[in-house]
């Protein structure tokens, strides 16, 4: 189960998902210290989703840094448009060898 969705992340300002950023990083730090103290983890779960959260903000914001547009997933019931195929161009045959005769 995700911290913060995807699609909640991408319909937040820069400052929002910035300040999510250092919450989650913070969190993940400090639980980090308790692992490493001896403690036990309330979640052992809890430290992926953190690491996989970061990610996601991480990607978010590099993607809109890059002007990258994503789009969710078509409505229910709605299938996506049908587009042809575009044909990939035929691979070349290789070269001859080069000027050596056995």
């Amino acid at each position: 189960m995700a911290i913060l969705k995807k699609s909640k992340m991408r319909e937040m300002a820069d400052a929002e998902l910035q300040n999510k950023l250092f919450e989650f990083v913070k969190e993940l730090n400090s639980e980090r210290g308790l692992l490493a103290s001896g403690g036990r983890a309330s979640n052992s779960g809890k430290l992926r989703e953190l690491r996989k959260s970061i990610a996601r903000i991480m990607t978010i914001q590099h993607e809109r840094k890059l002007g990258i547009v994503r789009k969710g997933k078509p409505a229910a019931g709605k299938k996506p448009e049908d587009k042809p195929m575009e044909k990939a161009p035929a691979a070349k045959a290789p070269a001859a060898a080069s000027g050596k005769k056995s």
